[in-house]
């Protein structure tokens, strides 16, 4: 189904229309938003209310959209942004009775940092392409037609070039062992 039909028919409350557009998006959107976020369920909960707050829109307005994707990421970011602003205006009130030191105890991050540490200097090890191709496609999100656009290469050597950085990456992790 062209992109223009079914938008036409989401617009319309077309449920498979909106079940289409869905399931081909969310799994960008949903890594876009993660690497926002860093957080599981904050990432599952915006992107939900990112469809509720896009589908939405589009229902209440005629407006021609060219790429779903950027839409919706455009959408992501204005509740990203909203809660921001909402958690640096509210501030929390406490008094030293009221903090329950095992509550507030910070994990021990040490292995975490040790972790990301390891995967960065893998990375650094990758050609400038393949680096580029593992931030675009798994850490920022991006489809592999929007990396190929920011890459300037076409969408079949972009698949290439991710298939052969993360069998790389795999045996400089497994070395590093």
């Amino acid at each position: 189904m062209f992109e223009e039909e079914r938008l036409q028919k989401a617009h319309d409350g077309d449920l498979k229309a909106i079940e289409e557009i869905c399931s081909l998006t969310w799994e960008s959107l949903y890594r876009f938003i993660y690497y926002k976020v860093q957080n599981r369920q904050e990432a599952e909960d915006i992107t939900q209310e990112t469809y509720v707050k896009a589908l939405s829109y589009l229902q209440r307005h005629n407006v021609k959209i060219e790429k779903h994707i950027s839409f919706l990421k455009t959408t992501a970011l204005n509740i990203l942004r909203d809660k921001w602003r909402k958690k640096k205006h509210r501030g929390i009130n406490l008094t030293l009775e009221e903090i329950n030191p095992i509550e507030t105890a910070v994990d021990d991050t040490t292995e975490v940092n040790a972790q990301r540490a390891i995967i960065q200097d893998a990375m650094n090890s990758l050609n400038e392409e393949q680096r580029t191709v593992i931030e675009l496609r798994i850490l920022k999100g991006y489809s592999t037609y929007e990396t190929a656009k920011i890459m300037n290469k076409k969408e079949g050597t972009v698949r290439v070039l991710q298939y052969r950085a993360l069998q790389n990456l795999a045996e400089i992790l497994k070395s590093n062992d």
